[in-house]
């Protein structure tokens, strides 16, 4: 386990998620379900694998990095100079792109099933209702249990991408959208 990940879960464990890194095959399938993006919003940046990947299978599209943890929020902008790093909430993040034009992906990590209950559910309504904005925009998550990520309100659709299974542990990549 990297040590900024280790210090990171130590200080916050509900909002880290993870004990290691994502491997960089579910990291190279995250970015490959953002291809045909405007724009990428990757929330839950963490250590910067899946934004690497990022950058690598999507050169030149404009990505904003999420990271709530200030340490790991500092390290990515150090390792990734061109990124958009924004130390905020998804929320924060996200309710101030609602009205920004294009296909927009969300990319995300974030832990759902570990955040706080009220957390948790106003980071969904802020998504959903980022998503209800265009029906061309989606969510891709992964999650480690084998069904979806969270409950989504009946107008949205989960469809199982992935499953990456040289991941530690195996990870289902999932994408949510408007359903059309």
């Amino acid at each position: 386990m990297p040590v900024e990940l280790l210090f990171a879960l130590l200080r916050n464990p509900a909002s880290t998620g993870a004990v290691m890194p994502s491997s960089r095959r579910l990291a190279n399938a995250m970015a490959s379900a953002a291809v045909g993006a405007d724009a990428v919003v990757e929330l839950g940046a963490g250590t910067g694998p899946v934004t690497e990947a990022l950058l690598r299978r999507l050169p030149g599209v404009p990505l904003i990095a999420v990271e709530l943890q200030a340490s790991l929020a500092r390290r990515l902008q150090a390792r990734f100079p061109t990124v958009d790093v924004r130390q905020a909430s998804a929320k924060q993040v996200v309710d101030g792109l609602i009205d920004r034009p294009g296909r927009l992906v969300l990319v995300s990590s974030l832990p759902f099933r570990s955040l706080p209950r009220e957390i948790g559910a106003e980071t969904v309504d802020s998504i959903c209702r980022f998503l209800a904005r265009d029906c061309e925009r989606k969510l891709v998550q992964f999650t480690y249990q084998p069904r979806a990520p969270f409950v989504a309100p009946r107008e949205f659709r989960w469809h199982r991408r992935a499953v990456v299974w040289r991941n530690t542990p195996p990870a289902g990549i999932w994408e949510l959208q408007v359903e059309r």
